[in-house]
């Protein structure tokens, strides 16, 4: 099955998928704590949604206590820097109001390739096909005694 076919069948499900799949994230739980709970504050360029806190604090931090609800498979990555910076009180101001213009150096998010063909293969790595550089002559073998 592609990806875009998951992706077609995952939104098929609708409300029985919110129902019974509890490691997706949202859930009807999650939705009616949102929707009882939470102002929304904001959405990112992934569909993202974030909420904050409508009233009392959390009391770790002693300030509202603030979420995301993602759009789609719950994946931390998706969290662009600015709103990492918002949801972990790094910064107050929201990235919206903040006139936020990311870094030259910034990269656009990219999912985790580990288990797929474009996974990091550091050089002489098995799987790259490449060779382990010769020894430089730092190294010494334990032999037991």
């Amino acid at each position: 099955m592609s990806r875009q076919q998951f992706l077609q069948r995952d939104k098929e499900m609708g409300i029985f998928k919110e129902l019974f799949i509890w490691w997706d994230g949202n859930t009807i739980g999650n939705r009616v704590w949102t929707w009882r709970q939470g102002r929304k504050v904001g959405e990112d360029e992934f569909g993202n949604r974030y909420y904050e806190q409508r009233r009392g604090i959390f009391e770790p931090v002693g300030k509202p206590r603030r979420w995301v609800v993602y759009n789609g498979e719950a994946e931390a990555s998706m969290v662009p820097a600015e709103w990492h910076g918002w949801l972990h009180y790094t910064v107050d101001e929201l990235p919206s109001e903040s006139g936020y213009k990311p870094k030259h150096w910034e990269k656009s998010h990219r999912p985790n390739m580990t288990g797929t063909p474009e996974a990091y293969r550091p050089r002489g790595s098995m799987l790259a096909g490449g060779q382990r550089p010769k020894v430089t002559g730092d190294y010494e073998p334990w032999t037991p005694e």
